[in-house]
């Protein structure tokens, strides 16, 4: 059975879903987020003009809001058209810490990665992934092929790591949630 790009993404899509707990609504009061369900923050479903309460928030609805704010918005889609498996951890990391933090950890690894500086430009560390990231990225698959791609990966998962244990280093109420997001978002991610 041949697998298209968009049931791919919607699949993954699905999975998200599944590791933010799937159609559970929670409250915690540690949490940042506050009121979520499906995955979906409060202050998300606000912004994407959902107003019924959390607890009612429509799977289609959470569904839309994964597709604008995590796949289209910050170019994850095309990043997903390069390398899908460096698209969905772009999206499992930008649902989890924010877009703009997942392009900059891609970009920063490009940069690292990129040796004389000869294979393609250094990037400009912004958050944004445009023509220029997504050029870098084919340049370095092109390069490297599919073990850079796995090295890539590597150093991705391995800063979203990092990134966590900072988190529960300096808010003490974050660390009953680092196990979960190590095993979720780190070792079992897409």
């Amino acid at each position: 059975m041949i697998v298209f790009p968009e049931q791919r993404i919607d699949q993954l899509i699905t999975d998200e879903m599944r590791a933010e707990g799937w159609d559970a609504y929670t409250n915690d009061p540690d949490d940042a987020g506050k009121e979520t369900r499906w995955g979906i923050t409060v202050d998300t479903a606000r912004a994407y003009g959902y107003t019924g309460p959390m607890r009612d928030l429509p799977e289609a609805t959470a569904r839309a809001i994964y597709r604008k704010r995590y796949v289209d918005a910050p170019r994850f889609g095309d990043v997903f058209a390069i390398d899908p498996s460096v698209g969905a951890e772009l999206i499992d990391t930008g649902i989890n810490m924010g877009t703009a933090v997942a392009a900059m950890f891609l970009q920063r690894w490009l940069n690292g990665f990129n040796d004389t500086g000869s294979r393609y430009g250094d990037l400009y560390v912004d958050g944004q992934i445009g023509p220029v990231t997504l050029a870098a990225l084919r340049a370095f698959i092109q390069w490297r092929g599919l073990k850079g791609i796995n090295v890539l990966l590597c150093g991705l998962k391995g800063v979203k790591a990092t990134r966590y244990l900072e988190i529960t280093e300096s808010k003490r109420s974050q660390r009953k949630f680092l196990y979960g997001w190590v095993l979720n978002r780190v070792v079992t991610s897409p």
